[in-house]
């Protein structure tokens, strides 16, 4: 697969970049620049000036906030297709968080200039584009329904679940979390210690909830979901 198929087969799952015509994606290709990240890697600090729309083209990333305490909140995890920086596209200010790559990935990188040529005076991106906007709000409101939850096993119960709905795929193994969490992942995305976190992964392991498979993914049995809360 040459370069600019490989964009095309990305773009397709990004609604507002599915708008525009053959001979602008292929424009669009050519001004976006391709950088490759190791596991680990940042790619973006928080507050750090952004001028840049990012585009995942391998790999997966972990979006990322400092809170007061300083403790690092996990605020979700993109895959290939996804993207980030369209906030800072509109509103021209600076990174509201840190973007670590979680695997050996490859990223475009599309300047504002040739964003607001291509995305922001094209009527239908423009609508698509707030429809996505809309969707993420949604997100963060379901973010903070499981951060209200007054007690942490239900907080973890809904982290697996929201990465379940993002990244589950059913086999014969049965529902998978295609994702490699760590403890601590679960832990920063559910605002708890690390220490809690595996302790109540513990206890729903123990419980036949949730299992482990290749000691990796993590398989969410039918009495998982009879516990989590609507």
């Amino acid at each position: 697969m040459n370069t600019f198929d490989e964009f095309a087969k990305v773009s397709q799952n990004i609604p507002f970049l599915s708008c525009i015509s053959s001979q602008e994606l292929k424009e669009l290709h050519q001004a976006t620049v391709l950088k490759t990240f190791d596991k680990g890697q940042t790619i973006l600090w928080e507050e750090e000036p952004s001028d840049f729309f990012y585009i995942i083209y391998t790999g997966k990333v972990k979006v990322t906030q400092i809170n007061e305490s300083g403790k690092e909140l996990l605020l979700s995890v993109q895959k290939r297709g996804n993207y980030f920086g369209e906030m800072s596209m509109i509103d021209g200010k600076s990174a509201a968080t840190t973007i670590v790559a979680m695997e050996n990935s490859r990223i475009g990188f599309l300047s504002r200039k040739n964003f607001v040529r291509y995305i922001m005076k094209n009527e239908q991106c423009l609508q698509q584009l707030l429809h996505l906007l809309c969707s993420r709000l949604r997100v963060v409101g379901t973010t903070l329904i499981m951060h209200s939850y007054s007690d942490a096993f239900s907080r973890i119960r809904a982290a697996l679940n929201v990465f379940y709905v993002k990244f589950g795929l059913v086999d014969e193994r049965g529902k998978i979390i295609n994702l490699q969490l760590t403890h601590k992942d679960l832990a920063n995305y559910a605002a708890m210690s690390r220490e809690t976190a595996s302790r109540i992964i513990g206890s729903l392991i123990k419980a036949e909830e949730i299992d482990m498979i290749d000691k990796k993914y993590i398989r969410l049995n039918p009495c998982f979901f009879e516990n989590v809360q609507a």
